[in-house]
């Protein structure tokens, strides 16, 4: 009897401190279509490759955004974000930042050392380098989501409750904070798809017209992908929706 009772015991332990399963790996890649109004504007894609990295595996993701047609003409964006991530911790050690936004450009590389809280900056535009503290855990603008993917406590989150976390933007460090906001089912092209809609509070300023300015809904399964996303700009608002997927690591959820 007591031996039963100290498996039990041992088997809870384990239950509660085991890590939760990654929500992806290498080989995912998504899609989302663009809308402004009723054009299309564009595409974004995200991609999860496998790499080596000073002989260490790990993740490389790579975000592109892009106009089409006719939203070239009028405001061309050519943006690529790449980061690579630690498999175990979901730490970044690198991340690359090039975009071209309506002539407005950067052309970045970052190197964390996360055993020192700090990342080297190097501004390939400007010919400069500046080395940046920062807090335990930081991320940058792509790894951030991908953490918060993994994050055990996002489904266990409740209406109104945030999550938070540091991330490295434009040299600087901010309090990235996500309130979740509820639960619905969405019409898409693949179905009805249930889903979690989230609140980032963002930089208000060039792009975004106030800090409360975009939702996303991600599926409410173990991917936890984008399906969704809605953003009021200083020139209008944006719609984005899921245009396709690949290399999911579950079951994409549909209802119907």
């Amino acid at each position: 009897m007591k031996k039963t009772i100290l498996l039990l015991a041992v088997l809870l332990i384990l239950s509660f401190n085991s890590k939760k399963e990654d929500a992806f790996s290498a080989g995912e890649w998504v899609k989302m279509r663009i809308h402004y109004g009723i054009i299309n504007a564009g595409y974004a894609t995200l991609e999860v490759k496998e790499a080596n990295l000073n002989n260490k595996k790990v993740f490389h993701i790579i975000g592109k955004g892009f106009t089409t047609g006719m939203s070239r003409v009028f405001f061309k964006v050519d943006d690529q974000y790449e980061s690579y991530v630690d498999k175990e911790t979901g730490n970044p050690y690198q991340y690359v930042r090039k975009i071209d936004e309506g002539g407005y450009t950067k052309n970045q590389e970052g190197f964390f050392n996360q055993s020192e809280n700090t990342v080297l900056v190097k501004d390939y535009k400007n010919r400069s380098e500046k080395t940046f503290n920062i807090p335990k855990n930081t991320q940058d603008i792509i790894s951030t989501f991908y953490y918060l993917r993994n994050s055990p406590s996002i489904d266990k989150i409740k209406i109104g409750e945030f999550i938070a976390i540091d991330m490295f933007l434009d040299e600087d460090t901010t309090k990235f904070r996500l309130k979740f906001l509820g639960r619905e089912n969405i019409k898409t092209k693949f179905g009805v798809v249930p889903t979690m809609i989230f609140r980032p509070y963002v930089q208000s300023g060039r792009v975004f017209k106030e800090e409360e300015s975009l939702t996303v809904w991600i599926s409410d399964d173990d991917n936890k992908i984008p399906v969704r996303v809605k953003a009021s700009l200083s020139v209008g608002s944006i719609k984005a929706d899921l245009e396709n997927f690949k290399g999911l690591k579950y079951p994409f959820k549909i209802l119907l």
